[in-house]
């Protein structure tokens, strides 16, 4: 059907050129005079594909997405996927105006950028340990470990973020939940001391890796207030390997049902 098109094409303007009448062509194949103009200009006699359909793409996108926030929504993607956050288009936004990137693309935009990198798969399969080995805490009696673990951003209609503060005594399973505004040091102290109030004060407390737990990037060597705030109260802090949360399983289990 494509070559016999173009075949077409070529003829007309053939006949055209050897002088016959726009008209009788025209009638000939059943077009109008502006088909066969515009073949007639495209015509060039040293290339063969001048009668080949020309894309239909603007030779300019002046609303396209720049490529280098493309690459940044990509990137914020797959960190959030690697963590186990939430990586939906809403999650991906927050993170995009918190690192204050202008400008900021749409939930939409978002969306198809995701689409056009494949990055909209789903985490599948279980987590393979990593041969690293690491204390078994005690959970005899209450308040001697409890497990602790950040969930977020979470979302509410409107849009409304907020992360929370997951607690379980690993002994008695008692849980706690306390929700923050943000992940900020400050506000990990607050919700961590209001779980005491309400739990007890631990004698080990067993967290991940979480910067907002061990301190800050830009300082990563140094004491953050979570840690500071354990040794006040002679708290046993501990960090599970990373990227093994299996170590934090009593929560990781209770963040399942939560979410």
């Amino acid at each position: 059907m494509k070559k016999k098109i173009l075949r077409q094409r070529a003829l007309a303007v053939q006949r055209y050129l050897a002088g016959e009448s726009p008209g009788t062509i025209c009638a000939s194949l059943g077009k109008t005079k502006p088909w066969l103009y515009k073949w007639v200009a495209r015509h060039t006699p040293d290339d063969p594909t001048c009668f080949e359909d020309q894309s239909r793409r603007p030779l300019s996108s002046p609303f396209r997405t720049p490529a280098e926030i493309e690459k940044i929504v990509e990137m914020v993607r797959l960190n959030l996927y690697n963590k186990g956050l939430f990586c939906g288009n809403q999650a991906i936004q927050w993170e995009l105006i918190d690192m204050q990137v202008q400008p900021l693309p749409s939930l939409s935009t978002i969306g198809r950028i995701l689409r056009r990198r494949e990055l909209t798969h789903r985490r599948t399969g279980r987590y393979e340990p990593k041969g690293k080995k690491y204390p078994e805490l005690p959970a005899l009696l209450p308040n001697q470990t409890h497990q602790v673990d950040l969930v977020g951003p979470c979302y509410l209609s409107g849009p409304i973020r907020f992360y929370s503060l997951h607690a379980v005594d690993a002994a008695i399973k008692l849980c706690g939940i306390e929700p923050m505004p943000s992940r900020a040091a400050q506000s990990v102290l607050d919700a961590v001391y209001a779980l005491w109030l309400r739990m007890g004060i631990p004698e080990n407390l067993q967290v991940d890796n979480e910067w907002a737990f061990f301190g800050s990037p830009t300082h990563p060597r140094g004491m953050g207030p979570l840690i500071r705030l354990c040794l006040r109260y002679g708290i046993h802090l501990w960090f599970i390997p990373p990227s093994e949360p299996w170590w934090n399983g009593i929560v990781e289990k209770f963040n399942d049902h939560y979410q």
